[in-house]
């Protein structure tokens, strides 16, 4: 089965600590980046592991959910902005997009929706 082109991707609240089963995670903000004449949305937070059996730990990261369609064109059911966007796809792409992305957050981890 094919992969839908577009799909919604709700803007989730910033700066919110959301409790995980070995500590918690933090989305600070969103960010974005001009690549090939398009904008990729991408968000920077961190997450600390302090609950867990085997130790205690954190680490920086950034999601990118992909190309901008159309930006925060309706509110859904929960409150949320909603963006239409365009997965990234490709290995060549990602690569890239992970290293300016990496570069410029100072983050070890990039994670693609």
């Amino acid at each position: 089965m094919e992969e839908p082109k577009y799909q919604e991707f709700a803007h989730p609240p910033l700066g919110e600590e959301v409790e995980a089963i070995s500590g918690r995670f933090v989305l600070n903000r969103e960010g974005t980046l001009t690549l090939q004449g398009r904008e990729v949305l991408y968000l920077v937070g961190y997450g600390v592991f302090d609950t867990s059996c085997c130790g205690t730990g954190g680490t920086g990261y950034a999601l990118v959910p992909g190309f901008f369609i159309k930006k925060r064109h309706r509110i859904n059911d929960a409150g949320a902005e909603v963006s239409l966007v365009e997965p990234v796809r490709g290995e060549g792409l990602r690569g890239e997009i992970e290293r300016i992305i990496k570069e410029r957050e100072n983050v070890p981890q990039v994670n693609f929706l």
